[in-house]
């Protein structure tokens, strides 16, 4: 009896520990503010993000930023959701990707107006900057070629091109650009905004495209192609924000409003040149720029290193900690239904294992458009949970058919019902394999959960994308990368040191 209580005791432990860990997180986290804001993964929408939530908060009203939460879909899906209140957009993007199937103007503000209003959105006046698509190669090479307009670019099928991969697919991008040009290149690759850039340097790309406003521009003397055909619209920067923000905190989105026709384009690339070259803070650069254009004294507190790995740690706690909680209380039982019933269980392997191959991208993914767009911890957790499944439900089946038939026999020779015979034998038996199951899943799901950064879920990928979109090793090392690796050896020791305290000693020395 002492041997079964041992066990029982022991993975009663670690699901209190796991629960009580996550419960700690949730509690520590901000609650859902009166208006949230958005930006896409991009410095310049975070920098009008950050400026947008410093003016909605200086009505009082409680606000937050849900950062570089994704591309142009995923953010609308936020916003049309409820997820977000309000974000920063371009007229082209609205007009050319948003709403596509209108076949609108972007000059046309009448029209995007109403179209907006459908799905229950309004659009800002002009924010006063424009920041069309367009396409650059380094100076030198462009000269070198005799290239000053995109129509050249036929007459070189050699040329490599690198797009976003946003760019690769929408409406005004790579796809209306091929058509409207001709263009012969099929060496056409997908890649980070920000790694094109010291790929245009190194030679490794011959052609990106930018943004008007990029102070890459600058920095990597790039040349800007003439769009002779006049493919890109018009991309006035605006704000759309959902229609029950007028009733529901109206004097927030009166002082958001103040950013009408406020911003110029030397004003926007002024902003992105400090981000991304001089490394200073988004709500930094932010704060100085209504300080000194609006003369609000913004008093803000920027984040230290520790505080920002303390709350990312506390973030990436509580995703990881709820979804392998989820995971072990549905596949333990999965595990054993299928121990006991050969061919259900085999169904059962089977599907947990078709949800392993799933890229965790895709699966990521698949999970906000399932959410209807709904952005954060939810669909995050949901994904984790699903990844967590495999290594727990195939431990527990193996660690149960791997019992010695005369362990069986003596139980029903003892007289246990089908009951006590799993309570009192078989599960402490198959303890260390079931241990090992959760302990595989959750060092897997410390890697996995920062993906859950792309969608706004916090963690350690938050700095590991941020980092990547201003082009910041050090962030992404030490801020992301470094403290993940620890947090999954700190679970795998501490799943070792629980194996040692609470698993039969007999059976650790069998094994071995």
């Amino acid at each position: 009896m002492r041997f079964s209580v041992q066990a029982s005791v022991g993975i009663l432990l670690s699901l209190c520990v796991l629960c009580a860990a996550g419960v700690l997180a949730w509690m520590l986290m901000l609650p859902r503010a009166k208006v949230t804001v958005g930006s896409k993964t991009f410095t310049e929408s975070v920098i009008l993000g950050d400026i947008v939530q410093l003016l909605a908060a200086s009505d009082g009203d409680g606000t937050s930023h849900r950062r570089s939460l994704g591309g142009t879909k995923l953010v609308w899906e936020a916003m049309v959701n409820g997820t977000i209140d309000v974000y920063p957009e371009y007229t082209g993007t609205i007009t050319k990707e948003i709403l596509a199937d209108d076949k609108l103007n972007a000059d046309d503000e009448a029209g995007i107006r109403s179209a907006l209003g459908k799905h229950g959105i309004r659009m800002s006046q002009p924010l006063g900057f424009n920041n069309p698509y367009a396409l650059g190669m380094k100076k030198a090479r462009a000269a070198q070629l005799g290239i000053e307009k995109i129509s050249d670019l036929a007459k070189h099928p050699e040329l490599k091109f690198g797009f976003t991969n946003e760019f690769m697919n929408r409406g005004d991008g790579w796809p209306s650009l091929r058509a409207r040009y001709q263009l012969p290149q099929t060496d056409v690759r997908g890649v980070e905004h920000v790694l094109a850039y010291p790929a245009l340097a190194a030679g490794s790309l011959d052609l990106t495209d930018l943004y008007a406003t990029d102070a890459a521009i600058r920095k990597y003397d790039l040349k800007v192609l003439d769009d002779d055909r006049h493919v890109f619209p018009p991309y006035r920067a605006v704000l759309l924000y959902r229609a029950d923000l007028e009733s529901r905190a109206p004097d927030a989105l009166a002082a958001v409003l103040k950013l009408q026709g406020l911003i110029s384009n030397d004003d926007m690339v002024a902003m992105n040149a400090r981000t991304d070259d001089d490394r200073v803070d988004e709500k930094r650069v932010a704060a100085d720029y209504l300080t000194r254009k609006l003369g609000n004294q913004v008093n803000i507190q920027v984040e230290g290193p520790w505080q920002k790995l303390l709350w990312n740690t506390l973030n990436h706690l509580f995703l990881v900690s709820v979804s392998l909680l989820a995971a072990i209380v549905a596949a333990v039982p999965l595990g054993i239904l299928a121990a006991q019933r050969p061919t259900l269980g085999q169904f059962i392997l089977g599907a947990a294992g078709i949800l392993q191959t799933v890229p965790s991208l895709a699966l990521l993914v698949f999970m906000v458009v399932l959410l209807n767009g709904e952005l954060g911890a939810k669909p995050a957790i949901i994904a984790l949970f699903l990844y967590s499944l495999l290594p727990i439900v195939r431990n527990t089946y193996t660690g149960l058919r791997d019992i010695p038939l005369p362990m069986h026999e003596s139980a029903e020779a003892l007289g246990l019902s089908p009951s006590a015979r799993l309570f009192l034998i078989e599960l402490p038996m198959a303890s260390r394999s079931i241990l090992a199951g959760i302990k595989t899943s959750a060092v897997i799901n410390v890697g996995n959960a920062t993906l859950g950064g792309l969608i706004g879920a916090g963690g350690y990928g938050q700095p590991i994308f941020e980092g990547l979109r201003r082009w910041d090793p050090q962030t992404i090392f030490f801020q992301g990368v470094l403290p993940a690796a620890l947090m999954a050896l700190a679970v795998q020791g501490l799943f070792e040191l629980a194996e040692r305290r609470l698993v039969s000693r007999g059976l650790r020395l069998q094994r071995t």
